[in-house]
C-alpha cells in the first residue's frame, strides 16, 4: 500500500476562518516599537484555518515523528531506551521545575541535595573519586574530560603532552573533542577480531601522550578485555585514561571503568541512565575524575558541612563549562532512576541489554554477515555483503525498515565495517518486539535477492518518499513557496 499525498496547511485554509480571537489590546499601542524598515507592509500569507483543523494539522505533524514511546528504536551506540513516566512526574514538581539558578543556597537545600547525591551515586557507580555535572551532553563532557587531563599535566609542567590516541572504531566525537582542546589526535588500528592492537598501541605512546580516549565495550559492541594492559601501556608512557561512557549501558553495576584503569570517565545520562534523548536535546554528560584530578574539577561543586549543602570552589578548577550547575532536570530524571533501580537493578538492565543484542546478533547473523565471532555486549554489528550481490546496501534496507515500522539501526558506523548495520535493543525491549524486528530484517533479506527493486525504492508507505539526501542536505527546502 502507497499512501496518498496529503493536502498541506496552506492548501487547507479559506478566507474568514479563525483558530482564535484575540482579546483587544489593553496596553497603549507602540507603532514605533519596530524600526519602519523592518516593520511589515502587508499582511503575511498565511493560510486562514478554524481552530479545529489547525488542531489537526499540528497533531497530525505529532504522529509522524517516531519515538521511544511510539515504536522500536534499534539506534546503534545511542541507547534510545525508555524514559519511565516516574521520572518525567518528578522533575515537574513545582519545588524542582520553578527554581532559579541564582537562588541563595539556603533556599534551595533540597536541589542541592540532589546534585550532592546524584554526584556520589554516578562516582561510585564509574568507581571515580568525584563528579562534575556542568557538562551539557556526551561531546561536551569529552571536551570537559580533556580539558582536565591537559591541566593535570601542564600542573606538572609536563608541557610536552599534546596527543590523545583514539582507535579507529571510535566514535568521531572524540579526534573532535581533542581538536576542539587544541591536541593532536593519534588514530590506531584494530585488530581483525576488533580489539586494540597492542603492539600499535605501544608504537605511538611516548613522552607527548596526553591520553587514550577509549569507550569498553567499544562502538564495534565488544568488551576490551585486555584493558588492564592497555591502561599499564598508557600510564607507564605518563599518559592517562579517558573513558567514553557512550556504551556503558552493558556494563552498568557489572564492572566500573576506573577499576579497569580509567582516569576520566564521562557518562551519558541522556542514554544509560534514561533520561530525554534527541531533539536536539538537552542532555548531560556528567564526569568523573580520580583523586589526582578533582583540584581541577569545573568551579563550583556542591559541598556537605555539618549538614548544610553550599558551594565550594577550587584555585586550580579549569572554570566553569555551562553558564550554571548542568541541565537540572535532566539530572532529577537520572537520579529518580538510580534510585528506583537500586544497585541491582542497574546491574540487571545491563545484562538484559547484553542478552537482547545477543539474541538478535544470533537471529539475523544467518540472513547477514556477521563481521565478528564473538559474544557481544549491549548492540551487535552486522552487514549487507550477502545482499550486496544483488545491489542491495545497507542503507536500501533501513529505508525499506520503514515501511515495516521500524526506525531503523544506525547504518555505515562504525566506519571501518563495511556496510555496518548497527543494533542496540537495549533492555526496555520485550522478546515479542525482538522477534518483530528479527522477523522483518529476514523478510528484507528475502526481498533482497526476489524483489530488489521493491527494497531499492523503499520506503513506500511513508509520508516523504526516498530523498536525494546530498541534495537535502546542501539545499533544504524549509519553507512554503506555493504552486
Amino acid at each position: 500500500m502507497i499512501l496518498e499525498r496529503q493536502p498541506l496547511i496552506f492548501e487547507l485554509g479559506k478566507p474568514g476562518r479563525k483558530a482564535v480571537d484575540l482579546p483587544k489590546l489593553d496596553v497603549p499601542e507602540l507603532s514605533n516599537l519596530i524600526p519602519e524598515k523592518y516593520a511589515r507592509n502587508s499582511k503575511a500569507a498565511l493560510p486562514e484555518l478554524s481552530q479545529l483543523e489547525l488542531i489537526r494539522h499540528y497533531t497530525q505533524l505529532s504522529n509522524r515523528n517516531f519515538g521511544v514511546d511510539t515504536g522500536f528504536y534499534p539506534l546503534g551506540s545511542c541507547t534510545m531506551k525508555y524514559n519511565p513516566k516516574i521520572n518525567e512526574d518528578i522533575s515537574r514538581y513545582e519545588g524542582l521545575s520553578l527554581l532559579h539558578p541564582l537562588q541563595d543556597s539556603a533556599t534551595v537545600q533540597g536541589a542541592l541535595e540532589i546534585l550532592y547525591k546524584c554526584e556520589q551515586a554516578l562516582a561510585e557507580i564509574s568507581g571515580m573519586k568525584a563528579v562534575t555535572m556542568q557538562p551539557a551532553a556526551g561531546a561536551h563532557g569529552e571536551l570537559t574530560g580533556l580539558k582536565l587531563i591537559r591541566a593535570y599535566h601542564r600542573d606538572r609542567n609536563d608541557l610536552a603532552r599534546t596527543k590523545v590516541i583514539v582507535p579507529d572504531s571510535a566514535h568521531g566525537t572524540n579526534p573532535a573533542s581533542a581538536a576542539v582542546c587544541g591536541m593532536q589526535a593519534v588514530e590506531i588500528k584494530s585488530e581483525a577480531d576488533g580489539s586494540i592492537d597492542l603492539e600499535a598501541l605501544k608504537a605511538v605512546v611516548g613522552p607527548d601522550t596526553a591520553a587514550l580516549m577509549l569507550t569498553n565495550p567499544s562502538t564495534l559492541g565488544l568488551f576490551e578485555s585486555k584493558i588492564e594492559a592497555i591502561a599499564k601501556i598508557v600510564h607507564d608512557a605518563g599518559g592517562l585514561l579517558y573513558y567514553d561512557g557512550a556504551n556503558s549501558n552493558a556494563i552498568m553495576g557489572i564492572v566500573r571503568p576506573g577499576d579497569m584503569g580509567f582516569d576520566v570517565v564521562h557518562l551519558n545520562l541522556h542514554k544509560t541512565f534514561s533520561t530525554p534523548h534527541g531533539g536536539g536535546g538537552p542532555g548531560s554528560g556528567p564526569v568523573g575524575v580520580k583523586e589526582a584530578l578533582v583540584k581541577f574539577l569545573p568551579n563550583p561543586r556542591v559541598q556537605l558541612c555539618d549538614g548544610v549543602y553550599s558551594w565550594c570552589t577550587s584555585d586550580k578548577s579549569i572554570g566553569k563549562m555551562q553558564a550554571f550547575h548542568g541541565n537540572f532536570g535532566i539530572i532529577v530524571r537520572a537520579y529518580a532512576y538510580i534510585l528506583s533501580m537500586g544497585g541491582q537493578g542497574l546491574r540487571k538492565s545491563s545484562e538484559d541489554a547484553v542478552l537482547n543484542a545477543n539474541y538478535c546478533k544470533k537471529m539475523l547473523e544467518e540472513a547477514y554477515d556477521s563481521p565478528f565471532d564473538r559474544f557481544c555486549m549491549h548492540e551487535c554489528v552486522l552487514t549487507s555483503k550477502k545482499q550486496k550481490q544483488y545491489g542491495i546496501h545497507t542503507l536500501d534496507i533501513a529505508k525499506r525498515l520503514l515501511d515495516y515500522g521500524y526506525h531503523p539501526p544506525t547504518i555505515y558506523f562504525p566506519m571501518i565495517v563495511e556496510e555496518a548495520i548497527m543494533i542496540e535493543p537495549t533492555e526496555s525491549e520485550s522478546k515479542e518486539t525482538l522477534d518483530g524486528f528479527i522477523d522483518a530484517m529476514k523478510k528484507i533479506a528475502m526481498e533482497a535477492a526476489t524483489d530488489t527493486e521493491l527494497v531499492h525504492s523503499a520506503p513506500h508507505n511513508t509520508i516523504v518518499s526516498r530523498l536525494d539526501e546530498t541534495l537535502a542536505a546542501r539545499n533544504p527546502v524549509v519553507k512554503w513557496e506555493g504552486q
